[in-house]
């Protein structure tokens, strides 16, 4: 099989999503008066925040909605008497200041010159735009977007065909989905008809409907051991 056209994850996948996390959720505490917010909230805040997420793939909240409704859901939680609403776009801003990339990954993009290179990410646009154009990356894909932009979220097909459209493509059978996750990027490959390479760095089970194609779990794997697929 012959890949010309590599469609990206960004969290957990290309960058290090728990690391910008931990550091965007400390900033925003710390400004606000909280100097041991992270170790203070962040376990309650990871659980409201994937239950959230979990509703946004199924399309059971929008992407605004989850914004402010996380923070809302933790401050009550924790009887805190801050604005969620507030606070919220701080943590966003904060989240775009942050760029930790996964080892490997700007050998493996060097390894695709030739190729055609797209983001597809449910997250932020303003936040993705911004990590990507602080990072080594910023010049090396043709389009990044965004659940935001498109009006649609992974694992939704119509977030895939409004990329399909973007990029004016019609060749499924070249297109790969690259991802860490399941139940989006892996699923959304699925329901859309294209092949799909599960970035496995923690080495989870699948216990799920979800059937990548290929699954690594480094991008030295991908580079050395992978490279023939396409």
């Amino acid at each position: 099989m012959i890949y010309d056209v590599f469609l990206f994850d960004l969290d957990d996948t290309l960058f290090d999503f728990g690391e910008t996390e931990k550091r965007a959720f400390t900033h925003s505490f710390e400004s606000n008066g909280f100097p041991n917010g992270l170790k203070d909230y962040r376990d309650s805040y990871n659980a409201i925040s994937k239950l959230l997420w979990d509703d946004l793939e199924q399309a059971h909240i929008t992407l605004m909605e989850l914004k402010t409704e996380r923070f809302k859901r933790l401050f009550m939680q924790h009887g805190l008497d801050m604005n969620a609403e507030v606070f919220g776009q701080t943590y966003l801003d904060n989240l775009g200041k942050e760029v930790h990339l996964i080892d490997g990954v700007t050998e493996m993009l060097s390894s695709l010159k030739g190729s055609r290179l797209a983001i597809l990410t449910n997250g932020f646009k303003d936040v993705q735009l911004a990590r990507i154009g602080g990072s080594v990356l910023k010049n090396s894909f043709e389009a990044i977007i965004t659940s935001e932009e498109a009006g649609y979220q992974k694992p939704q097909s119509k977030i895939f065909e409004y990329t399909f459209n973007k990029l004016q493509l019609t060749d499924k059978s070249r297109v790969l989905m690259i991802g860490d996750s399941l139940s989006s990027d892996i699923q959304g490959g699925n329901n859309f008809g294209i092949d799909t390479c599960w970035f496995n760095q923690q080495q989870k089970k699948n216990s799920t409907t979800a059937k990548p194609t290929y699954e690594i779990q480094n991008w030295n794997e991908f580079n050395f051991g992978f490279r023939n697929i396409y």
